[in-house]
C-alpha cells in the first residue's frame, strides 16, 4: 500500500486505492476487521461502551427531542442508545450483515447502502453524526457537502476521524488499508470550510488517536480569506510520521499500558457476556445502569 501527502495542505491518502470500495465495505470489511458478518456479543458490549462515550461528547446537543442521522450505524449500538432516549433516529450502513442485525435486533430505521446513494429532504436533521466513517469514503469533500444539505440551518455535524498525528498505535498501524484518507485537525477543518461547514470546537482523545470536530452551517462573524494551502502542514505531519519508530514507542509506557488494557477489557467482556444475552439485552443492561446514575439530560 502506498500512502502519499499533499505538499500544499498536508492531506494524506492512499494512492492507488487498495481495493474496490463498494465491494469491500458491503461484504469484506467486517469479515476482515471483526471476523464476523454480524456482531458477536463481545462486539456489541464493546460498541455499547463506545456509544456511551460518544453520547457524552454530544450530550449538550440533545436537549429535547432531536432528529438525528447516524452515518455508518454499524451494529446499531449508538443509534439504539439515542432511540432509547426518545430521539428520532435514522441510520445509514453499507455492510449488509451489520445493517440487518441493527434493524432486526433493535428495530432501528437504517437504510442499507452508501451515504451518497441515500436521499433525505434538505434541512432534515438537528444533529448528524459520522463516527470513523469519513476516512473510509472515496470523496470525503462530497460527503461533507451532502451531509450539510441534510442539516438544519442551526444544526450540528459531528465528525470523528483518526488523527494522522497520533503516536499511540504501533508505527506499522499508522496507515490502514480501509482508511483511504488521513486527517489532522487543520486539514479536516480546511476541507470542511471548503464545503460550507465551520468548526465550532474540536476534541482530541486522551491518547491523541482521534479527532472529534463539531461543524455548523453558520458562518462566523469574522472570516479569513479561504486558501486551500496550509503552509507547513505537510512538513509537520511528515516529521511526526518519520519520527514514530518502534524503538521510540517501546521506550514509552504506551505499548505496555495498551496491552494491559486489552487484557482487562477481554476479561471483563467474557464476564459480562458469559450468559450469552441477546445484543438488545446486553445494551439494555449497560445503558440502564448508566441511566440510573446519570439521566443523560432526559427531560
Amino acid at each position: 500500500m502506498r500512502t502519499v501527502i499533499c505538499q500544499a495542505c498536508g492531506l494524506v491518502w492512499s494512492d492507488p486505492r487498495p481495493h474496490d470500495a463498494r465491494q469491500f465495505y458491503e461484504e469484506e470489511y467486517r469479515l476482515s476487521y471483526k471476523h464476523s458478518y454480524s456482531p458477536k456479543s463481545k462486539h456489541v458490549l464493546r460498541a455499547g461502551h463506545v456509544a456511551l462515550s460518544r453520547f457524552e461528547k454530544i450530550e449538550p446537543l440533545l436537549s429535547g427531542v432531536k432528529a438525528v442521522l447516524d452515518v455508518g450505524t454499524g451494529g446499531g449500538e449508538f443509534a439504539y442508545l439515542l432511540q432509547s432516549l426518545g430521539h428520532g433516529v435514522n441510520g445509514i450502513e453499507p455492510n449488509r450483515g451489520y445493517a440487518a442485525y441493527s434493524i432486526q435486533e433493535y428495530g432501528l430505521r437504517v437504510q442499507v447502502g452508501f451515504v451518497q446513494d441515500v436521499a433525505f429532504p434538505p434541512d432534515s436533521f438537528d444533529v448528524v453524526t459520522i463516527w470513523h466513517v469519513l476516512e473510509h469514503t472515496e470523496d470525503p469533500g462530497f460527503i461533507l457537502s451532502l451531509l450539510r444539505s441534510w442539516l438544519k440551518p442551526d444544526g450540528t455535524l459531528v465528525v470523528e476521524v483518526p488523527n494522522v498525528e497520533a503516536t499511540c498505535q504501533a508505527p506499522g498501524s499508522t496507515f490502514h488499508e480501509a482508511h483511504l484518507y488521513n486527517f489532522n485537525v487543520v486539514s479536516l477543518r480546511r476541507l470542511a470550510r471548503k464545503h460550507g461547514l465551520y468548526e465550532t470546537k474540536h476534541l482530541i482523545s486522551r491518547d491523541g488517536g482521534n479527532i472529534t470536530m463539531f461543524l455548523s452551517r453558520a458562518e462566523p462573524l469574522v472570516q479569513d480569506r479561504y486558501d486551500a494551502a496550509i503552509p507547513g502542514n505537510c512538513e509537520w505531519i511528515s516529521r511526526i510520521v518519520r519520527r514514530h519508530s518502534n524503538v521510540r514507542r517501546h521506550l514509552t509506557s504506551v505499548p505496555y499500558l495498551r496491552a494491559w488494557q486489552r487484557l482487562c477489557r477481554s476479561l471483563q467482556e467474557r464476564r459480562e457476556t458469559a450468559d450469552e444475552r441477546s445484543g438488545k439485552a446486553l445494551l439494555d443492561r449497560l445503558y440502564a445502569s448508566r441511566l440510573r446514575s446519570n439521566p443523560m439530560g432526559r427531560e
